[in-house]
């Protein structure tokens, strides 16, 4: 068995493969020779993509870009035969595709600040709906083609607040107006540890392993008040840069990991520790 921590050969299926996670980790990917299908719900940023890996020599025949809504079943199922007809297998499902509250520049805006007795039910049930019910539905299709190969990695992208509840003075910034990290986000993503214990133990004798990550404050031009108080809160005192997730994620994608099946890899700047 090559226990060396590489995906080169290895078929990476991606969701959210265009969001700030997903084109660090997939270019990473793609550098070191995987192939790898890119999917998104959402492909406004596709023709960006496709010249941004041209200028890195990645040829195209080595990745598909296709558009996946994980929470259509019949989407997922065509996604996935498309990925099969190309590179023949699916070594590694990645569920990264997820509906969460950002607090950048871009995206705080975009945020409902509702406190909890008054947040919105139907963007709880949207939540639930992608961020649960969708991961299960992709990694059931997918599933059933790793069963078919006897092998399998599954790597669920989870969070310090599937973990720990929300401090919920990081979004205090001092100036008379709150800002809460919303309940649909913690309640969605909490299953996830548990999910990839489940998958774990009930595939362990299949070929399947699955482990979860737990990144948590990746920097992507937040304002300098938020910085500010993580500095305070976090033991490592700064944000993750988003180059730092490509060694985890390679790691987990890798034969490196081969024995590891039922874990939760904390990657959170000691967030969590405390």
């Amino acid at each position: 068995m090559n226990n060396e921590i590489t995906v080169k050969d290895k078929v990476i299926f991606l969701t959210g493969a265009l969001g700030l996670i997903g084109t660090e980790i997939s270019t990473h990917f793609l550098k070191q020779g995987a192939f790898v299908a890119l999917t998104d719900v959402d492909l406004s940023k596709a023709d960006a993509r496709k010249k941004e890996l041209a200028t890195l020599g990645i040829a195209e025949d080595q990745y598909l870009l296709l558009k996946l809504d994980i929470t259509n079943e019949e989407n997922c199922e065509q996604t996935v035969a498309e990925t099969i007809n190309k590179f023949g297998r699916i070594d590694v499902l990645i569920n990264n595709a997820a509906i969460d509250a950002k607090f950048d520049k871009e995206g705080t805006s975009k945020v409902n600040m509702s406190r909890f007795e008054h947040y919105p039910l139907n963007a709880l049930r949207q939540s639930v709906e992608v961020n649960l019910i969708g991961t299960v539905i992709i990694s059931q299709v997918v599933c059933r083609q790793m069963l078919k190969q006897r092998s399998g990695n599954i790597i669920n992208v989870a969070s310090t607040y599937s973990v720990v509840a929300p401090n919920q003075s990081l979004y205090d910034y001092g100036n008379g107006t709150k800002n809460y990290k919303p309940i649909d986000y913690i309640a969605s993503k909490s299953f996830i540890p548990n999910f990839t214990r489940y998958l774990a133990t009930f595939y362990a004798r299949d070929g399947i392993r699955c482990n979860a990550i737990v990144p948590h404050g990746i920097y992507n031009n937040h304002p300098e008040s938020f910085l500010q108080n993580w500095e305070k809160l976090s033991p490592i005192g700064r944000m993750c840069d988003r180059s730092e997730l490509d060694g985890p994620f390679t790691f987990l994608a890798s034969d490196a990991s081969s024995y590891m099946t039922g874990s939760v890899m904390m990657y959170d700047g000691g967030w969590t520790a405390w």
